[in-house]
């Protein structure tokens, strides 16, 4: 089972500033020997956050090897052609390390804010994606096609972040490359379920994302208004026992999310792989 991070910045007026500490993190992520640094997507949500696609841009400049990835992007709340056009110069951008995670978005607050559908978001997001696969092999949509770059025909990975229900799994199966799972959202029993019926359908790599992880032995309270699922928030023997059931239950990647407060903890992290 693969190891990687997930980065979630929170405003802070100490430290060093949020680019040198993003990029720093970066680097550390790769240098440990992690498989992925991936970041999530949110806006009006009464706090700061970063657009992930140019956040990630940032960091395939400070980084080689590492999978940049997103988990997930709402595709309902941005125009397909466009953010198809965004997606490829990342892509490039990222020599082809981009993992694409992507879903259909669960707060109605980043909708209003844009003046989406809320409603309509699940048919959103099956049509945008047919529309981005489109952009991506060099067809017209709307109008003119746009020229895809050489080296990003057909676009990046794709993988969908969405519950267990027979039609998100059978599309992250049959036509995508991958399903993300929630540590936040996901029950061990649901996991385990939802894996079972991802494989029958053919499904070749699991993830499960926002493991939010704190080896210390007085942890703070986390940023959420709900206690996660399956979570990492615990002594590292602890974690290892947990992790070793992800990769049972048959876990292709757990993505961990280091704490903002502390990325110190990074190494301990690492130290709970094997």
């Amino acid at each position: 089972m693969r190891i990687g991070i997930v980065a979630i910045p929170a405003p802070t007026d100490a430290g060093a500033p949020l680019v040198e500490r993003f990029t720093s993190l970066a680097r550390r992520v790769e240098s440990l020997g992690f498989h992925g640094l991936w970041v999530t997507d949110a806006f009006a949500r009464g706090r700061p956050t970063l657009d992930p696609l140019i956040l990630l841009g940032a960091l395939a400049a400070q980084t080689s090897r590492i999978e940049l990835g997103t988990c997930v992007v709402q595709l309902p709340l941005r125009h397909p052609v466009e953010h198809a056009h965004r997606v490829q110069t990342l892509n490039l951008l990222s020599q082809g390390r981009l993992r694409f995670g992507v879903g259909s978005g669960s707060t109605r607050n980043d909708f209003d804010a844009v003046q989406a559908d809320f409603a309509a978001r699940f048919r959103t997001l099956t049509s945008d994606l047919a529309v981005m696969r489109q952009v991506w092999s060099g067809q017209a949509v709307y109008g003119p096609a746009l020229s895809v770059w050489p080296g990003t025909e057909g676009g990046p990975p794709v993988l969908l972040g969405a519950w267990r229900s027979s039609r998100w799994i059978n599309l992250a199966a049959k036509e995508l490359q991958g399903w993300i799972a929630s540590g936040i959202q996901t029950a061990w029993e649901d996991l385990a379920i939802g894996i079972h019926m991802y494989r029958e359908a053919g499904g070749s790599r699991v993830v499960l994302a926002n493991i939010f992880t704190d080896l210390r032995d007085s942890p703070p309270p986390l940023p959420l208004a709900v206690s996660p699922k399956i979570s990492l928030v615990c002594p590292p023997a602890e974690a290892r026992e947990r992790l070793r059931r992800l990769r049972d239950l048959g876990v292709d990647d757990a993505l961990l999310v280091c704490p903002w407060d502390d990325p110190g903890q990074l190494e301990a992290m690492a130290g709970l792989v094997g």
